[in-house]
């Protein structure tokens, strides 16, 4: 049964917290009742969030790429609220093209961000989670994870990283409390897309705020079972 109140008082750690799904599902979270860590890379959109908020919240910069900025991220999340229940990773950066055209820097920032971003939080806040016997881990990757799609070298290199990484971590980690899901979005209607010369339709994507309802969800599980991946497309299909 789906029990949203079970998140009152809990805290819920989000990276890529200032757009898109990462800001979407914070709003819901705090609505909630749920005490949030936010990270990004724009301490000024930090602040602007977490401006009015009910619930208790810090924001602190984090460039996730950076081992030692996550660590500093995980330890003043920890200073803040003790412990922390649940971490969300949204943060992400996505070039789109041919796998013959794409520069090496552009594929090495989607590694960097999107897979050794994952890895490094799912390190540190996971090590927290093992301590304390009991953690929920969602992994944002994407349909690109799972899909061959033209022009996502770069982008679906790092999203099936994502997706074998989060089962390892499952495996290593469920003994111990803690639990990993995937979660595989179809287009998501964000700023994700601004800038680019060509997209889909961006009114037949899925809401931000309706794939934050689906994580917040997976959070609020009964005990007893886990959804290891969730899929979550627009009702058209992939777009």
């Amino acid at each position: 049964m789906f029990e949203p109140q079970s998140l009152r008082g809990k805290t819920v750690a989000i990276t890529g917290a200032t757009s898109g799904i990462g800001k979407a599902t914070a709003l819901l979270l705090a609505s909630q009742g749920a005490n949030l860590l936010l990270g990004s890379r724009s301490a000024h959109s930090l602040s602007s969030l977490a401006w009015g908020f009910d619930t208790d919240v810090i924001g602190l910069p984090v460039d996730v790429s950076i081992e030692e900025s996550v660590k500093g991220f995980v330890e003043g999340g920890i200073r803040k609220f003790g412990r922390i229940d649940a971490l969300i990773n949204c943060a992400g950066n996505g070039v789109f093209g041919s796998a013959l055209d794409i520069s090496v820097e552009d594929f090495d920032r989607m590694i960097a961000v999107n897979l050794k971003g994952t890895f490094l939080c799912c390190k540190h806040f996971g090590r927290h989670m093992v301590e304390n016997r009991s953690g929920r881990i969602l992994n944002v990757a994407s349909i690109a994870g799972t899909t061959a799609l033209a022009g996502c070298a770069g982008y679906s290199a790092s999203k099936f990283g994502v997706v074998g990484l989060t089962k390892v971590l499952q495996t290593e980690l469920r003994s111990s409390g803690v639990y990993l899901t995937s979660v595989l979005p179809g287009s998501v209607n964000t700023e994700f897309w601004d800038g680019m010369e060509s997209h889909p339709d961006r009114d037949k994507m899925i809401p931000a705020e309706t794939l934050a309802k689906h994580l917040v969800y997976l959070l609020c599980q009964p005990d007893g079972a886990v959804i290891d991946e969730l899929t979550v497309m627009p009702s058209l299909g992939i777009l």
